[in-house]
This record gives structure tokens, sequence and C-alpha cells, in this order.
């Protein structure tokens, strides 16, 4: 629950603007959803339309992606085949819906208010950005994947995703929870916010046994009443404490 000494630094940027938190896709997805319906131009990042055109068809080329390309293997490989060729059109669920891992577990969105819901974006390695509220397909490619043609994913998507990202972000102060490999695609330029961790009380990085804790943080900043630095400092977890530096 500590802010590292920074927090004198962050709260004199954070002024009255709304949180916007910064989350990953899950692996896990839900199935099903409205028919039909997702085109490449689809929610509040459909100008990102014609980069995420390129991803799919790149997917479309190699049969939805191997088991190296997706890191699944059995009924797991067949079924994200199946999506990743069948984007166009495919049914869709809000992006709050569809992500089902650890963190979206615990941040249970379903309890959140509409307007908490759309300042959540989302770092898709299909997608580019996504808000919470957004209408999106079944799929599953990492943003860490090298996808040819296009090479590692982070990397190819950085200028439109950073540009599209930073624009969004202009009212609001940003909470980065994403982990590496999806930081990666993003390189803030006069933004507000902050980037935090979560690390073990032993000093070890949190790694997979954070993800409860970093839904559970996100849910409290997403429906705390106080500003965003109120509640990292207020924050607190009987494993985990916050290492939170300003945004480059």
């Amino acid at each position: 629950m500590a802010l590292q000494g920074h927090g004198r630094v962050v709260r004199t940027a954070v002024l009255d603007h709304p949180p916007l938190v910064l989350l990953p896709p899950s692996e896990g997805k839900a199935t099903g959803g409205r028919r039909g319906s997702w085109e490449p131009d689809a929610g509040r990042f459909g100008a990102l339309a014609e980069r995420r055109r390129q991803v799919i068809d790149a997917l479309a080329s190699l049969g939805g992606g191997d088991e190296r390309l997706l890191g699944v293997g059995g009924e797991h490989l067949l079924r994200a085949q199946s999506a990743n060729s069948t984007l166009l059109g495919a049914p869709t669920l809000p992006a709050w819906r569809r992500y089902t891992g650890v963190v979206w577990e615990h941040l249970d969105p379903a309890t959140l208010e509409p307007v908490h819901r759309r300042r959540i974006v989302v770092v898709s390695g299909l997608l580019g950005l996504v808000r919470g509220d957004d209408p999106i397909p079944d799929y599953r490619l990492r943003m860490a994947a090298s996808l040819a043609p296009l090479g590692r994913l982070s990397s190819w998507w950085r200028n439109e995703l950073s540009t599209a990202l930073d624009r969004a972000a202009r009212r609001s102060f940003v909470i980065d929870l994403l982990p590496k490999e999806h930081r990666a695609a993003w390189r803030p330029t006069n933004v507000r916010g902050v980037r935090v961790e979560l690390i073990d009380r032993s000093g070890k990085p949190g790694g997979h046994f954070a993800k409860a804790a970093k839904g559970r943080l996100a849910g409290a900043l997403l429906r705390g009443d106080s500003h965003a630095v109120d509640t990292l400092e207020t924050w607190h977890d009987d494993r985990f404490l916050l290492d939170v530096t300003p945004l480059p």
C-alpha cells in the first residue's frame, strides 16, 4: 500500500481528472455473444480498423495460428484457430464480459457502473485498444507474439496505439496496470498518470500470484469516490505492496 516516495510528485498531476485504468486482456474468454455483428471499426477505437484488418489477414493466412503462436494445444488450440479464422461478422460480447481471467474475475466488472466500465482500456494484440464496454469477438493472440509478416505485435502496434491512447487519455489520469509485454506497445507522450507494480512484501515481483490483487485494485480505483492517488495510498493487501511511479 506504499507509494514508494512518489506520492507528492504524482498528486500534483491529478487535479480533477477521472481515472483511466489500463488492463491486459485475459487468455481465457467467454464464448458466444450477439450474432454476426463484429467489424474492425467497432468500438471507441474504431480508428485502428485498418491495423486490425492487417492482423486479421495475417491470422487467416496461418489458419488462425499454430500451437507455437497461440500458446495452447488440444481443444483450446482448435477453438482458438476457429475463432481467429472467423473474426469478421463474429458474435460479440462487451469486453468486460468477454474477458474471464483472474484479473477480471477479481475486478468483478458486472458490479461496476457503466461509466466505470468505460474507464477501462484494454491493450490487445488483436485489437490494439478496447474500452471496457466495446463489443469484441472471441479470439486468442498474445501481444508478445511474433506474427508473420508483421513481426512482434508490441512493436508493430506501438506508433498507432500510442497515438490513439494518448488522445483518449487527454482528460484523464491514467493508471497503468499492464504487464511488460503490453506496456511495451505504448510510448506515452504528455499523459498524466502512473505505472503501478505489485511487489511481494518479501521484495520480489508479484508475478502470477498478483493477478487477483491487481483485479481488486483496479476495482477499487474505478469504484472509488476519492482521487486515484488517495485510493493508491490507502489500498491494502496482506501479501502485496504497490510500487507507483509517474509515467515517463
